[in-house]
């Protein structure tokens, strides 16, 4: 974890592990986050899109979001998603991380609404309010709002807002954000887009398939922030296709899926989501066998963030 910059680097968005009774697994998540802080990450964020935090009840909840706090090293950063259907659900969640003691949130626009402009911008004066550094999220196929580089900008006036990981794919953007709100910081969030937002400028990742293959996923952005095309590109090309599930539909399902596979537990979702299967598994599974395939060098302290 950089001092004063705790969103920068490879965080994970780490799942949420469940019993058979689909109970949440408190264990198997504080040893999860242990395991990924030996590999290596930054840190970690329970609570977003890849925690499943809309089937967790409030009191399990906050209970993830303490446990992922009490399992985290030393150095090893915490930004829970605050995601929620209104501004003081959001918020409410901001000050449920503040008091378990995460060093920031990663905060989506509203959840389930069209938001306009002004209501995004009132959206996160409310979680910047709490005083915590947040990073806005922004997914459009997941949140219906757009966090196009023009509503950043407006949003970004408020002070707190520190970084925006885009998920939309595309590229160019990082070009536009620098251009209209130089002092936020840009993470990668689709995994298979890491190495052209990297080069481009993007100052950390927010990593799916990390949660099974994160001694790769550390080497690959090492090699990208040091430029070193020679070697990213050939390990880029093995770990894509895997990667690539991060930005499709059941890319929770695949994530715990691969977690098996890479001889982790990722369990079982909660419903409405059921398990990968047929093709579709069978396909992640030999994606995941070309990753795990790949040869590492060993991760070494002090790389450049």
């Amino acid at each position: 974890m950089t001092a004063g910059r705790p969103w920068r680097g490879v965080l994970v968005a780490i799942t949420t592990p469940f019993r058979d009774d689909l109970g949440v697994d408190f264990d198997r998540l504080q040893e999860h986050v242990r395991w990924l802080a030996e590999a290596g990450c930054h840190g970690v964020t329970p609570c977003a899109s890849v925690g499943e935090y809309r089937a967790l009840s409030d009191d399990e909840r906050a209970d993830v979001v303490r446990a992922t706090v009490q399992a985290a090293p030393p150095g090893c950063a915490v930004l829970p998603g605050v995601g929620g259907y209104g501004s003081r659900q959001s918020r409410r969640w901001a000050e449920q991380a503040a008091a378990a003691g995460a060093h920031g949130v990663l905060a989506p626009p509203p959840d389930g609404y069209p938001a306009g402009d002004a209501d995004v911008v009132a959206h996160y004066r409310e979680v910047t309010a709490v005083g915590l550094p947040v990073v806005a999220h922004n997914d459009p196929y997941d949140t219906r709002v757009d966090l196009t580089p023009e509503l950043l900008a407006r949003v970004a006036e408020t002070d707190g807002i520190v970084a925006v990981e885009e998920f939309s794919g595309d590229v160019r953007r990082v070009h536009r954000i620098r251009d209209l709100c130089p002092h936020v910081d840009v993470l990668a969030g689709a995994d298979d887009v890491l190495l052209e937002l990297v080069l481009c400028g993007a100052r950390g990742w927010v990593a799916g398939l990390s949660n099974a293959l994160p001694r790769q996923a550390l080497r690959l952005y090492d090699l990208c922030v040091a430029g070193d095309l020679a070697r990213a590109l050939p390990l880029y090309a093995e770990l894509h296709p895997a990667f690539g599930w991060r930005s499709r539909p059941e890319a929770v399902q695949a994530i715990k899926l691969a977690m098996d596979c890479a001889g982790r537990f990722g369990g079982r979702c909660r419903p409405p989501r059921g398990p990968l299967a047929g093709p579709a598994a069978a396909r992640l599974r030999r994606d995941l066998v070309r990753a795990l395939s790949t040869t590492v060098d060993p991760v070494t302290d002090g790389r450049p963030r």
